[in-house]
């Protein structure tokens, strides 16, 4: 054990993200998504769901911010109704990412090929409708020398 990591983060999972780079995407998965069939890295997180996995490791994880939406949902089709669970995504993703302001809404077979090129799926136990959820990492920027001097 050590100190400050939430226990929801595993060994195996905090090992993926310490290892992504650049640009690499992790897939949050609900129950229901095909992660063993298309993950290259399948991380399980049985007997969890997503809102939990994704507040615990958003501390830790930096959005990519040279894209437009660095977090992406399965489009629903209907833009006019939205699951809840979105909503409480929103605002874990916001709690260390102020900035982040919307979705990118990936068709479902879309979202099926991201996943297979993801770095990693995240399979949990989520039964949330449209739970779906891809987070692309970004880095962590450190002044430059002359900016700290400012």
């Amino acid at each position: 054990m050590l100190r400050g990591i939430p226990p929801i983060i595993s060994p195996q999972l905090m090992q993926a993200l310490m290892e992504m780079g650049h640009g690499d995407e992790i897939v949050l998965a609900d129950g229901n998504f095909p992660a063993v069939t298309l993950a290259k890295r399948l991380i399980r997180s049985d007997g969890h769901r997503i809102t939990d996995v994704l507040g615990a490791i958003m501390p830790f994880f930096p959005l990519d911010y040279a894209v437009e939406r660095p977090a992406a949902v399965m489009s629903l089709g209907e833009k006019d109704r939205q699951p809840d669970v979105w909503e409480q995504y929103r605002t874990l993703i916001r709690s260390s990412q102020p900035d982040f302001v919307d979705f990118d809404y990936v068709e479902r077979f879309a979202f099926y090929s991201r996943a297979k090129e993801a770095f990693a799926v995240i399979a949990t136990s989520d039964e949330a409708y449209k739970g779906n959820l891809i987070l692309k990492k970004g880095v962590i920027r450190t002044p430059s020398i002359k900016e700290a001097e400012r």
